[in-house]
């Protein structure tokens, strides 16, 4: 069993700092310039901090105080303890500048790159120990909240610091690589990195925009831990008189806003840097952007089934564009490169571009797809996204059985749905009741404590009070949220409630839909089209089903459909 002493020694931080920290001993370790430790430099007045490993904890802070950004930080504190070894200090660096980042006391100085994401001996127990070292750094008052709750912040879920995984680290070397292309040789360039729900497209681009940022502002550092031959060849190519132009665009309003909060607090990015598809030819007007990043590409619109058409009219004026074009055809317009983050099957309106739409606009533009396939949000994993999948598709042979580390449970009454998952956010946060868009909006503009319920079902149910960032508002015991407000957001628990605008068709053996129950007005738009309103309606309620990290809960409205997923939901 492993079991830290951990000494958290701290020296002034200034040019004399190499000789105090060599000087220091500890029993028969040298410390200071021959034994593994973590290190964290900081600024109280500022609220700054760096956070590093090193071997030889004195030279380093010699090679730091060379840097003019780090001499503004005053303090280097260092964490020491004999059971340390080099694989230990690295997922202990990598695991302090995740959770320091997201603690929100200090900005880091840190870039992004060469964040450990490895196996080694009794790593499970080492990591037990890491929460001691957090509590230790809680008593310093070097952090503020709680591990729990910064894994519930916005902030840490979608926070630039993050150990790739093997297959997120392969696309980040890919795009890279053809960053030095497009560099180096002015080739224009289309990449699409196609993945499901979960496998952390999102976390993904804002990973990349942190990097490409610290590249273009000059702030990336190259250290022992980072194998970065694209990196160094993209610093040797940036023209320092002429900045890269560099742009993310999320056409979801929700997770604008949250993301928008998200890089206010991160050193290097701006909320400005942030764009819906609608603001892009507008702020391409003084040159083109080098790169356009684009999460939840598939929620780009076409000319259909718009709340606002004369804005949309206006852009393709603009752009010399015919009126049918889309905003993929103006992400193509306004930029050189476009990095596109990418699910056709997350497409739950009938404005969403359709894949066959996507295939012809890329028909002659030089296309790399990159796949994505990793899982990280579920902890059912792979196998319960495609069981939901299977399931509402009708493709289901078999109920499964129970999925280890994942709740999926199945109610005959709504009411003692939405109080479980009342309760798992009081105990766990970060759960709430979602439903299909069977209810139309009647509460919309009333008051907090209107006695209006839009959701007539079991003791009645508000619609969410708000589009914008509608997880982290002070939500009601009796609100629910739907698909606008979840998509692209992670929960910990989601209670889904399937309306009665979706049936079973016992002797077809195939879902269906009611199509009069459906109250999306702009969705509706495809009222001619059955099949396409089936797929959105559909595709809403596999994206609402994956929205857990822990756990579903299912409520059924209509009956036949009740009896075919009460055998598949109640594991």
């Amino acid at each position: 069993m492993i079991s830290f002493d951990l000494q958290v020694r701290d020296f002034p931080f200034n040019a004399q700092s190499q000789a105090a920290i060599e000087a220091w001993r500890s029993g028969q370790r040298e410390f200071g310039t021959n034994w593994p430790v973590v290190y964290f430099i900081h600024n109280d007045e500022t609220r700054e901090a760096y956070i590093g490993e090193t071997l030889n904890a004195g030279r380093r802070a010699a090679q730091h105080w060379e840097n003019p950004a780090r001499q503004r930080l005053k303090v280097i504190h260092i964490m020491t303890d004999a059971t340390f070894n080099k694989s230990v200090i690295l997922d202990l660096e990598a695991f302090l500048i995740k959770y320091v980042s997201a603690d929100g006391k200090y900005r880091l100085q840190n870039g992004n790159s060469g964040l450990a994401n490895f196996d080694y001996y009794a790593r499970e127990e080492y990591e037990h120990q890491f929460l001691k070292i957090w509590d230790a750094l809680k008593e310093l008052g070097l952090v503020r909240s709680g591990i729990a709750d910064i894994e519930n912040s916005d902030l840490f879920k979608y926070s630039p610091y993050k150990s790739l995984t093997e297959d997120q680290q392969k696309v980040i070397d890919k795009v890279l690589h053809l960053l030095v292309g497009y560099l180096k040789f002015d080739m224009e360039q289309t990449i699409v990195v196609e993945g499901g729900a979960g496998t952390g497209k999102t976390i993904l681009a804002v990973f990349l925009l942190k990097l490409l940022t610290d590249l273009a502002n000059n702030t990336f550092e190259v250290d022992d831990s980072t194998e970065a031959t694209d990196v160094s060849a993209i610093q040797a190519l940036i023209n320092p008189n002429k900045p890269l132009k560099i742009g993310f665009v999320v056409p979801m309003q929700s997770l604008r806003q949250t993301l928008r909060n998200v890089f206010n607090t991160v050193r290097g990015l701006s909320s400005d840097m942030i764009l819906s598809p609608v603001e892009v030819p507008k702020a391409a007007q003084s040159g083109k952007f080098d790169l356009l990043v684009c999460d939840e590409a598939h929620r780009l619109r076409q000319r259909k089934a718009l709340a606002q058409y004369p804005a949309y009219d206006k852009n393709n004026e603009l752009l010399g564009l015919p009126q049918n074009a889309t905003e993929l055809d103006w992400l193509m317009a306004c930029s050189r490169m476009q990095l596109l983050f990418y699910d056709p099957e997350q497409s739950v309106k009938p404005s969403d571009i359709p894949s066959g739409m996507f295939d012809r606009i890329f028909r002659y533009r030089s296309l790399t797809r990159i796949p994505l396939s990793s899982q990280l949000r579920c902890l059912g994993g792979d196998d319960y996204i495609e069981y939901v999948k299977d399931v509402l598709h009708s493709r289901a042979t078999a109920a499964h059985g129970p999925f280890e580390n994942y709740s999926l449970r199945f109610f005959e009454d709504v009411d003692a749905m939405m109080d479980e998952i009342n309760r798992m956010d009081a105990e766990v946060g970060l759960s709430c009741g979602v439903a299909g868009y069977a209810w139309p909006w009647i509460s919309k503009g009333t008051p907090r404590d209107t006695d209006v319920r839009d959701i007539k079902i079991g003791r009645g149910y508000l619609w969410n009070r708000t589009y914008t960032d509608w997880i982290n508002s002070d939500r009601l015991p009796y609100e629910v949220g739907c698909i606008h407000t979840v998509q692209g957001y992670d929960l910990n628990y989601v209670g889904v409630i399937f309306g009665p605008e979706i049936t079973y068709d016992r002797i077809n053996r195939r879902i269906e839909v009611i199509q009069e129950n459906y109250k999306d007005n702009l969705g509706r738009a495809v009222s001619g089209d059955y099949e396409a309103l089936r797929d959105y309606i559909i595709n809403i309620y596999s994206t609402l089903m994956t929205r857990g990290i822990r756990g579903a809960f299912v409520y059924v409205c209509d009956p036949a459909l009740r009896n075919y997923l009460r055998q598949y939901f109640n594991t």
